[in-house]
């Protein structure tokens, strides 16, 4: 009977266990304690999806990302700072270790109170820019909430982003519209791992308040330059996330009603959005795993011995397969490749010789497999099978196995009288051979005349 509790027990456990591949630690960052009442419903949602959620003010001077050289934390979520930064324990330099451990970060900013310079080099780091003076916020005339903003025009109505994946999965798209209030913007560099998740209005611009004039001359950047939600992820696959606005996950505007100008009233999708960045930056969606890896002779009668082999001879027909899985929330699941797109092999050497595109061959309950069939290229030599799958909001692949491509040995090589190009050859040899024994034939039984036969014909 004990036994039977402690089955029931560890099943509890695993059934409550966190959606994310990467764990369930995550480490909330917030300086004042008051506020977090304000994010109620997202704690509780976080940990309704499994997340052990701690939370520590960056005053404290035990916090620490790391134990024992070990990350103490797999996701911190960083909320803005009251002071000048997040302490010498989150400093930059200590945030990109993080990441550069596979750690993944959501850092949140606000437009109504001035990002700390501590916050502006981090986000250097990753060439994320902000004003310059670091108090701007992103006001629109044309795409505001007439009855929470009806003068300031700080509180923006944007529908959820379009698909961002291509034209199959959505990881932040849907129906609804989002309202971001005080948001603090920031323009994406040429880092190529930047990918932004919502950008403001073609009609909206940034805008310090706290200047007295109230004409606006020399803006930060204006329109679809300025970018309210943004997302990187690492060569590592460590995902790093920038919210412009707070106040986008706090319980007032998760279930708000708005009105746009012009506009009816409608409910916000504010939560919705908030779970799937949240899901996204943690590592619920968009995780790609390998299974297995096989190559061998395209031949039937396969036995064990003859996966992977080490070596191969030129010109053999090879088959290679991988299998991969997409985690979705709560476990793997068949990845399914979008239509504009293609995972490749390349058979290379110092550069690829086969670049082919992979065919969904089989499925699994858990995964796909992707296959192709080649002949191996007339050069020996050290070859590999390598797959680089590097796609925007998925992990990345990045597989390569090594093999050796021999030539053919001696009692390999095709004999002469199979190949019909060569049999002119072989005639014209015969023929010489044929012809000389001929002459050496005629030569040898052609006696010359004798002495006696030559004197009758002088005395005829």
């Amino acid at each position: 009977m004990r036994w039977c509790s402690s089955l029931l027990l560890f099943g509890f456990l695993a059934a409550v266990n966190a959606l994310s591949s990467s764990g369930s630690r995550l480490l909330v960052v917030l300086e004042d304690a008051t506020e977090k009442g304000l994010y109620s419903t997202l704690w509780g949602d976080l940990e309704g999806r499994g997340y052990n959620l701690i939370f520590e003010s960056p005053k404290n001077e035990q916090l620490s990302l790391f134990e024992l050289g070990e990350r103490a934390y797999d996701h911190v979520l960083l909320l803005p700072p009251k002071s000048k930064g997040f302490g010498p324990s989150l400093s930059p330099k200590n945030l990109v270790d993080f990441l550069n451990s596979e750690g993944n970060i959501l850092l949140a900013l606000s437009g109504k109170s001035t990002t700390p310079s501590a916050v502006s080099s981090l986000l250097l780091e990753f060439d994320l820019h902000l004003s310059t003076d670091r108090s701007s916020i992103t006001v629109d005339h044309f795409n505001y909430d007439t009855l929470s903003a009806s003068e300031k025009h700080d509180v923006l109505l944007l529908e959820r982003p379009g698909k961002l994946r291509y034209d199959t999965k959505e990881f932040f798209s849907g129906e609804g519209v989002v309202a971001v209030p005080s948001a603090s913007p920031h323009t994406l560099g040429d880092n190529s791992l930047l990918a932004p998740i919502l950008r403001a209005p073609a009609t909206a611009y940034s805008y310090n308040p706290k200047e007295d004039t109230g004409s606006v001359e020399d803006v930060f950047a204006t329109g679809s330059q300025l970018a309210l939600v943004s997302a990187m992820q690492a060569r590592n696959s460590a995902r790093f996330t920038v919210l412009g606005s707070v106040e986008t996950l706090q319980d007032k505007w998760f279930s708000a009603t708005v009105k746009a100008p012009g506009g009816e009233e409608v409910q916000t999708v504010n939560r919705e959005f908030a779970k799937q960045l949240t899901a996204w930056t943690f590592k619920e969606t968009g995780v790609l795993k390998v299974g297995k890896i096989e190559h061998h002779l395209a031949k039937d009668d396969l036995t064990a011995e003859d996966l992977n082999p080490s070596i191969y001879r030129i010109k053999n027909e090879t088959v290679f397969s991988i299998e991969i899985s997409e985690y979705n929330y709560d476990g793997y699941v068949p990845f399914e490749v979008p239509v504009n797109d293609n995972i490749q092999l390349e058979f290379t050497m110092l550069s690829p010789f086969h670049r082919l595109n992979l065919q969904q061959s089989a499925t699994t309950p858990n995964s796909t497999i992707f296959s192709t069939r080649f002949t191996v290229p007339d050069q020996h030599g050290i070859f590999s099978f390598r797959v680089n799958y590097k796609r925007p909001f998925l992990t990345n692949i990045e597989e390569k196995h090594e093999v050796t491509v021999r030539h053919f040995a001696h009692n390999e090589y095709p004999r002469s009288w199979k190949i019909t190009g060569g049999w002119v050859w072989i005639a014209g040899l015969w023929s010489v051979i044929v012809g000389f024994l001929a002459f050496v034939v005629v030569w040898l039984y052609s006696e010359p005349a004798t002495a006696e036969k030559a004197k009758t014909k002088k005395t005829q």
